[in-house]
């Protein structure tokens, strides 16, 4: 790295400052460096004066903790989120040249001995049952983490624990650099309008502007070559229309999926299917090795912990009790779904024969065919959908579910540095008009520099600083259609869902009520549970007044007829069965992976991770796994985010946010003064109280008992009225 990054003015490094919001709109990668350089140093010295001086007290532990921690989240945080919405190649340098000095402070942290010893003193000494329980919570957790993160090592052993934390790091980085890059180098460009016949409106018009932003692209950077010297010659190309193409498609999921299911051209639609589940599983970007070295090395630091396996300590930190405990849920479901997604792909074999189709169904007719299914069930299409569902009409009528559910407000605000002119952010007010909290949305896909996904994370976290309530901040990240030309954001249905569910989670950080940071909004909650308020804000699209509240049609302002409604409503459970068994067989691969398999080494025979995947597709899938299929290569969620061994949790937590949604059905959702009765309930419980309390603790609060499978199977429509009334 240049040698002027080491010297950047630490005084007007943006990433140095300690209050506010961070300063988005100025930060470089060359301010990377030198500030986290810095803040590293400065905190080495604050946690060596902390381990000389730590007292076996609250504030003589865990106040100075969240000091020590607090700089982290001006100078790594916005680092860290920049690097999934804002990539590019300095970026990446500056971060990779500072992460493995991030992971070595952390790990130093955990291992503290004077810390653990702090807290078991706490834990163990007389004013034990006079802290809050949420701060009791704290420091069990902060006790196991502790031994988790190896306190309880020595020697080699633990600086074999060190390396593979380090390298588990750095292959992660490696792992999502590679799926943004394979995802960014694959495109089929159309010329000839026959090849489209049939494609939406709304994706040739996104192709054709994909077409021109990837040709005003290649212009710039010829001549940026040309000014620097070299040969290099900027041909002009005429401007792409909707109409007459020529259309860029990509593996950008507001792209290949609606070529998927509308391109009558089986052979393009085999190559651009090909191209997605092969992704990062091939060539230079191959991450066939990447998730074998991961698997390994997760498997040997369970073991250094005492662990049988990997899935084994990520579930020590969960709600489910054990693997068997989450194999039983999968059966339950897997049986109540395979019927179902059986008679799903016998409806689309017998629509696609009677439409001409000859010979058997491969992997890329599945979309396609599903989805004249649908249109012929249904009657509606997605396009007719898309005119109704802008972005800002979705918005606001989100927030004004909210602000009935919950009594909060919220608006938009002028006041914060962004990061991108799409960007904005909202502010957060109570009943009585006083902010909480705040967020970002970040809403459109930018295949060119952003991850693909939706996500929430938290870019400020609530705490008290000098007496002071400092208020959460969210950043709210989805890939959503973009404005094509005149037109402004148009999305799917599916993406109206996606965005309700990270607002559910931003709610989560946002309406917390806990001033311990340990325990504030997300933080301290077992990750199995995190995904309820999430799935349960997603219910509220199939609601007719809420739907009423977020549709309006782009050009007349008319919300969405009660006909296309019923519609909509009446294809929630189309091919539910097919999509659960989706699910399970991604939770069941990675519990698998994580549970005790061996990669094998290097060039031998053995079991590899695309047969583990095509064993549990067996029993999940009633169409055989593609013999190339490489999904795990772009497996994000479990390879370069904090779902490995966890990925089960979507369905987890979707037993427990549809037995949450039940709540309101019981109050009928057709009393106002009832659902805003349990709407405050929920607040007050699964929203406000964090990590304060167990997540299982916080589910009774809000429904009196413990969750069961009913209310889910009954809404996938896997369970019959007869059935469902039966178990109550």
């Amino acid at each position: 790295m240049d040698d002027t990054l080491q010297t950047a003015d630490l005084k007007d490094n943006p990433l140095l400052i300690s209050s506010g919001l961070p300063a988005f709109d100025r930060i470089r990668p060359e301010h990377v460096v030198p500030a986290v350089k810095h803040l590293l140093a400065e905190a080495e010295k604050q946690l060596a004066d902390l381990e000389a001086t730590i007292e076996p007290t609250w504030g003589g532990c865990f106040v100075r903790l969240e000091q020590l921690d607090r700089p982290f989240e001006y100078g790594w945080g916005p680092v860290a989120h920049l690097f999934g919405v804002k990539n590019s190649p300095e970026l990446r340098e500056a971060y990779e040249a500072v992460l493995d000095d991030v992971v070595q402070f952390g790990l130093r942290a955990s291992q503290s001995k004077p810390i653990y010893e702090a807290c078991l003193a706490i834990r163990d000494g007389d004013d034990w049952p006079k802290l809050t329980p949420a701060r009791q919570r704290i420091v069990e957790k902060k006790i196991q983490s502790a031994e988790l993160s190896g306190i309880g090592l020595e020697g080699e052993q633990r600086e074999r624990f060190n390396e593979i934390s380090q390298e588990l790091s750095q292959l992660s980085t490696k792992f999502s650099n590679n799926v943004l890059d394979a995802t960014k180098v694959f495109e089929l460009i159309i010329s000839d309008a026959a090849d489209v016949d049939g494609m939406p409106a709304s994706a040739l018009a996104m192709a054709a502007q994909s077409y021109n932003a990837k040709q005003s692209e290649q212009s710039e950077v010829a001549v940026a070559s040309s000014n620097a010297g070299s040969s290099a010659t900027c041909e002009g190309a005429a401007e792409a229309t909707p109409e007459s193409g020529p259309w860029r498609f990509t593996l950008d999921a507001p792209s290949v999926m609606p070529f998927l299911q509308h391109c009558r051209r089986r052979d393009l639609r085999e190559k651009m299917y090909r191209a997605f589940v092969t992704r990062a599983g091939e060539g230079e970007l191959d991450n066939t090795a990447t998730i074998n070295r991961t698997l390994a090395l997760r498997q040997e630091k369970a073991e250094l912990l005492g662990f049988a396996n990997y899935a084994e300590l990520s579930l020590a930190k969960k709600m489910a009790p054990s693997v068997a405990a989450i194999d039983e849920m999968f059966e339950t479901l897997r049986a109540a779904s395979w019927d179902a997604a059986v008679r799903d792909l016998d409806e689309v074999r017998e629509l696609a024969a009677a439409s001409g189709h000859d010979g058997e169904l491969a992997h890329w007719d599945i979309a396609f065919w599903a989805e004249r299914l649908r249109e012929q069930k249904f009657d509606y299409t997605d396009e007719q959908l898309r005119p109704y569902f802008p972005l800002e009409k979705a918005l606001d009528g989100m927030f004004a579910l909210v602000e009935k559910l919950f009594g909060i407000k919220v608006r938009q605000s002028d006041n914060a540095p962004l990061w991108h002119k799409d960007v904005r952010y909202f502010e957060v007010d109570n009943e009585n008009g006083q902010q909480i909290a705040a967020f970002y949305l970040d809403p459109y896909s930018r295949p060119e520099n952003k991850r693909g996904g939706a996500w929430m994370n938290d870019c400020l976290g609530r705490c008290i600083i000098d007496g002071q309530v400092r208020l959460p901040v969210a950043h709210l990240v989805c890939n959503s259609t973009p404005p094509v030309g005149d037109k402004p954001s148009l999305m799917t249905f599916r993406e109206v869902e996606t965005l309700f569910h990270e607002f559910g989670h931003g709610l989560q950080h946002m309406l917390t009520v806990i001033d311990d940071a340990d325990a504030a909004g997300i933080n301290g909650i077992e990750w199995d549970a995190v995904e309820l308020p999430s799935q349960f804000m997603e219910n509220w699209c199939y609601h007719h007044p809420t739907l009423l509240s977020i549709s309006g049609h782009y050009q007349t302002g008319q919300p969405l007829p009660d006909e296309l409604f019923e519609k909509l409503k009446a294809s929630r459970t189309f091919r539910s069965g097919t999509m659960t068994l989706r699910q399970l067989t991604f939770g069941m691969t990675d519990l698998r992976l994580h549970g005790g398999y061996q990669p094998p080494a290097d060039g031998s025979d053995g079991e590899t991770v695309f047969d583990v995947q095509r064993r549990v597709a067996e029993k999940t899938s009633v169409l055989p796994m593609l013999p190339e299929d490489r999904f795990l290569c772009s497996f994000t969620h479990i390879f370069a985010g904090g779902y490995a061994a966890g990925y089960y949790s979507y369905k987890w937590a979707e037993v427990l946010s549809a037995d949450a949604f039940a709540a309101f059905e019981e109050a009928s959702l057709d009393d106002e003064a009832a659902v805003q009765q349990t709407g405050r309930r929920f607040r007050d419980t699964v929203l406000a109280l964090g990590g304060s309390r167990h997540p299982m603790d916080v589910f009774r609060d809000f429904r009196g008992r413990e969750p069961d499978t009913t209310a889910l199977l009954t809404h996938c429509g896997l369970l019959s009225d007869e059935e469902s009334i039966g178990q109550d």
